[in-house]
């Protein structure tokens, strides 16, 4: 510092900050030795914190307001002080002023992905980013516990350690939610407040509060995406007979069309088409006279679907599995009850059968015994 500033510190008594950027968390006020005049003005603004600092050991904390600075309104530092009257020489003390408004559009991500087991598809990585705003909640313990020394804290200088502890977290929420992959836009709220109320102790140790901690995107492998495009896509199609002769008599008009496809090759191509879709539509003649019952020729149906069988623990022992036929005598003979412990391949653990619709069922099915004669 020159000889100026050392000057000019001689005769300025106010203490204040006015921030300029939209980075910054914490500036340390610069005078000179650090000295502050007894009667020297503070002027904290809305959305600050002023917090005073002697020889390493935090002392006051101002809100916003103006203030005097006298030692009957620093209580803490007059007592590290041992000030027992009232003085007229400057006391040394760093003033540090937070920032205490809402940092926004504060970015969070997954910087690998995250293995989850999902219902449907089974174990699949997925990654995830959103956005959060932060405010310093508590400016003495922020200063205490990140800033130190630092005379210009930015926003930067914090944000890796939140998002480490939101990632985290949020692996956490997504393994206890429970929900299917599929079925995970349309529950981001309920997400974003599940991650909210599980990184709120982790921030109080710091002195930061988060505020809207959104999830915006949860995606899956590009492989895994386009395999779930050809499903959807095979599921729009619906009909691949009918769609393979809608594509057949486009191609026939698009080489009809086409100028430069003529000559002999051009002949033989449209030739060979016009048979194709010749065929094609006197298939679908016959398949039609035939009936809305008929099946088309070559059409296979699919194989049909394969019955649960379930294993049941009888005294204490695996048995089965057994389809629905064998379960009902179980039931009729009282070794399979609503409280049997019974499993089947797709379930995660053992369940009472009450709890297994299927099998709950059959409890309704079957007769009570009949009444003694």
């Amino acid at each position: 510092m020159g000889l100026f500033e050392k000057i000019r510190g001689e005769f300025i008594d106010v203490i204040e900050w006015t921030d300029s950027s939209s980075n910054t968390l914490v500036y340390r006020f610069e005078r000179h030795g650090n000295e502050i005049k007894n009667g020297a003005e503070l002027t904290v603004r809305e959305g600050q914190s002023a917090v005073f600092v002697d020889e390493g050991q935090l002392a006051d904390v101002f809100g916003p307001g103006m203030y005097t600075l006298e030692t009957s309104n620093l209580p803490i530092l007059s007592t590290l002080k041992g000030w027992k009257h009232a003085f007229e020489s400057p006391f040394k003390a760093e003033v540090y002023f937070v920032s205490t408004r809402q940092f926004t559009d504060q970015k969070w991500g997954t910087k690998n992905p995250i293995t989850m087991r999902d219902p449907e598809f089974g174990p699949v990585r997925i990654r995830a980013f959103g956005t959060y705003a932060m405010r310093v909640s508590d400016p003495a313990r922020f200063v205490k516990e990140l800033v130190g020394t630092d005379a210009h804290f930015r926003t930067d200088e914090v944000s890796d350690q939140v998002r480490n502890v939101v990632v985290a977290r949020f692996s956490d929420a997504l393994a206890s939610s429970g929900i299917a992959v599929l079925d995970m836009a349309a529950n981001y709220d309920e997400l974003g407040e599940a991650l909210s109320e599980r990184v709120r102790a982790d921030m109080d140790g710091y002195g930061i509060e988060l505020r809207n901690l959104l999830v915006e995107n949860i995606s899956l492998p590009s492989e895994v995406e386009e395999a779930l495009d050809k499903r959807t896509s095979m599921g729009v199609v619906g009909d691949l007979d009918r769609y393979t002769r809608f594509q057949t008599a486009e191609a026939i008009g698009d080489a009809a069309n086409n100028p430069e496809s003529g000559g002999m090759a051009a002949g033989g191509m449209g030739a060979g088409l016009g048979f194709a879709i010749a065929n094609q539509m006197g298939q679908s003649l016959n398949t039609e006279g035939a009936g809305a019952g008929a099946a088309s020729p070559g059409a296979t149906p699919p194989p049909l679907p394969e019955a649960s069988r379930y294993h049941i623990a009888i005294d204490g022992k695996q048995a089965g599995p057994f389809g629905v036929a064998e379960l009902r005598s179980h039931i009729e003979a009282g070794d399979l009850t609503r409280d049997t412990l019974v499993w089947t391949k797709g379930m995660d653990d053992w369940k009472p059968a009450r709890d297994v619709a299927p099998i709950a069922a059959l409890f309704d099915a079957v007769p009570p015994p009949l009444p003694p004669s």
